[in-house]
């Protein structure tokens, strides 16, 4: 899959979010990282300060950056239907890091997305 079309699936996947989520987001970057992650097992990973984590103080700082690794991710896959599954999943995980949720939270997040059939 071209870098492109995996940027597409990115951006779908953002836009599968409640727009009152998507509005919520603030100085963050998503970014596409062609490779493998460092650590070969990483799909995704937050850089910066979440937004509980914001204060007064918080102010002319460089966004916050969400990587995903593409490389990584089709590595984890089968078919193009649970790569789409699988790049909303870790978005969306990441994003959920962005709002200040812990990995356990996240976690059962993500149960109750499997349930929903959304992820």
């Amino acid at each position: 899959m071209t870098n492109l079309e995996f940027e597409k699936l990115i951006i779908e996947a953002v836009r599968t979010l409640p727009k009152s989520i998507r509005k919520k987001m603030k100085n963050v970057a998503i970014v596409l990282e062609e490779r493998d992650s460092p650590t070969k097992n990483l799909l995704g990973l937050y850089h910066g300060v979440p937004q509980t984590a914001r204060g007064v103080h918080y102010y002319a700082v460089l966004p916050d950056k969400i990587t995903i690794y593409k490389t990584t991710i089709e590595k984890s896959v089968h078919d193009l239907e649970e790569l789409r599954r699988m790049v909303r999943r870790v978005v969306w995980h990441e994003i959920g890091h962005h709002f200040g949720f812990s990995e356990a939270a996240i976690r059962r997040l993500e149960k109750k997305w499997e349930k929903e059939k959304k992820i």
